[in-house]
């Protein structure tokens, strides 16, 4: 199987920024926020990131793109919120829900490690929400170390 990376095309970006806002305020609301709030915030990170509706300086979409040409799902990655320009970030990535467990998470990954590479980046972080243990498991697999947890109760 051959997995490449590809630009977004910009015509897609709108569309692709709409479906990556949606999706993150989802996960949010599965972690306890608020639909309020989760939207908020997700419009808020949005905003930041893409500032005039295109990605900030050094922020990339990619289309993962399957040996047919056909994108399979999307890859964004950037610097960090640190200001040390070689500090990376996995900032979102999403295979199709039809497309998952086939290997192109894994490939896309280590595409994005190369880009990122070839950029300066000395470094590459990510978060993962606790409930994707799928996701979880390749970052372990692909040398990630856990630097944080953040953990909440339920008291209703």
């Amino acid at each position: 199987m051959s997995v490449t990376i590809r630009h977004l095309d910009a015509r897609s970006f709108p569309a692709w920024r709409e479906r990556s806002r949606a999706a993150y305020a989802e996960d949010l609301v599965a972690t306890g926020q608020t639909r309020e709030d989760a939207h908020r915030h997700a419009d808020e990170t949005m905003t930041r990131s893409f500032p005039s509706g295109a990605p900030a300086a050094g922020h990339v979409v990619f289309d993962v793109v399957d040996d047919a040409g056909v994108a399979v799902g999307y890859l964004w990655i950037g610097p960090d919120t640190s200001g040390d320009a070689g500090a990376w970030w996995v900032w979102d990535i999403v295979i199709d829900a039809d497309k998952r467990g086939r290997g192109f998470a894994r490939k896309a990954m280590i595409l994005g490690e190369e880009y990122a590479r070839a950029q300066g980046a000395h470094s590459i972080g990510l978060s993962v929400f606790g409930f994707n243990v799928g996701a979880r498991g390749l970052y372990e697999s692909l040398g990630y170390a856990t630097t944080s947890i953040k953990m909440l109760k339920k008291l209703d």
